[in-house]
């Protein structure tokens, strides 16, 4: 049986699909290794479905939606709502926006944009609530974030590049 959706329809379910698995991943990570989805350096494995916004505008508001979520019920600071949320936004909106801009093939720019945008936004606001340094903590977060993307990202880049016909056409 085939279901025909409108593209609206559609977007309004990849997008709420992608919050669902962003919440449920960096949960089993946090359950998994305590602490390891917080603080400043960090390795969210679910920011590896950044790379969702190469391939689907969908991800904008669902990776926004789940990073949201996730901040809400893990007990983060008010202030994290707003600044991660923002963060998760610029981040797979300039994704979608750079997606075509390639090195060999590679949108090497687009897989960069959530470490600067996530490095400015939760350094500044890691430094404006615990100290420390707007600059280290930038790089921490930089750091953390452009290791998943360029790891864990680059290997569901070209998994999906291979079924992008099938998942998102």
């Amino acid at each position: 049986m085939v279901i025909i959706m409108n593209k609206k329809a559609r977007n309004l379910v990849y997008g709420a699909l992608i919050a669902a698995l962003y919440v449920t991943l960096t949960y089993m990570q946090n359950f998994l290794l305590p602490n390891s989805t917080s603080f400043a350096i960090q390795f969210r494995a679910s920011e590896a479905l950044c790379v969702l916004a190469l391939f689907t505008p969908a991800a904008i508001p669902g990776l926004t939606v789940g990073c949201l979520l996730f901040n809400i019920s893990s007990g983060a600071l008010p202030l994290d709502f707003v600044i991660g949320s923002a963060a998760s936004f610029l981040a797979a909106g300039g994704m979608y926006l750079t997606r075509k801009l390639t090195v060999r093939s590679y949108p090497l720019l687009a897989m960069l944009l959530p470490a600067l945008c996530n490095g400015i936004l939760v350094g500044w606001e890691l430094d404006y609530i615990m100290g420390g340094g707007f600059w280290l903590n930038a790089f921490y977060v930089a750091v953390g974030e452009a290791a998943v993307l360029l790891t864990l990202g680059t290997a569901l880049y070209y998994a999906l590049k291979k079924a992008e016909n099938r998942l998102f056409g």
